[in-house]
């Protein structure tokens, strides 16, 4: 037996996570600085050679729950999305190298974040993506919800 609506009341809301972990190298060069400002500006991250990672992804989706499955998403498809849009384009890759959208685009987290939320978006519902968190380390988190630019003063 299906729970009773709740009458007259709204839809009640939720947000659902779901983690994974993605390894990639890239190198943290813009093409718009000289070599000396590369260096003084990522130094040992603009190595030539490059350097890895192990990311850490959390996606949050949000939405109201199905009163006949008690879901906001089902998890088997969100990990399917996940792994087209995050694991399938970047792991065991190197970004700038591997990956086109890093071809004119500095890979830092901020932009890994971006890239990620967009290939997300194509999959998901719409307004379903409320938030990608990307642990480049423990240290250094990134959390991006979409935001296309900052409001001007």
């Amino acid at each position: 037996m299906a729970p009773p609506e709740r009458p007259g009341g709204p839809s009640r809301l939720a947000r659902v996570s779901r983690c994974l972990c993605f390894s990639a190298s890239h190198r943290l060069h813009s093409k718009s600085l000289s070599d000396e400002e590369n260096q003084k500006l990522f130094g040992k991250c603009n190595n030539p050679n490059g350097h890895g990672h192990n990311y850490k992804v959390e996606v949050t989706v949000q939405g109201k729950i199905d009163p006949a499955t008690g879901m906001v998403i089902n998890l088997a498809d969100l990990k399917d999305y996940m792994q087209e849009a995050i694991m399938e384009p970047l792991d065991h890759k190197n970004l700038d190298k591997d990956v086109p959208y890093f071809a004119d685009v500095v890979s830092t987290t901020e932009n890994v974040a971006v890239f990620i939320w967009e290939n997300l978006q194509k999959r998901l519902p719409k307004g379903a993506l409320y938030k990608v968190k990307v642990y480049e380390t423990d240290k250094n988190i990134v959390v991006y919800k979409g935001e296309e630019a900052v409001p001007k003063n």
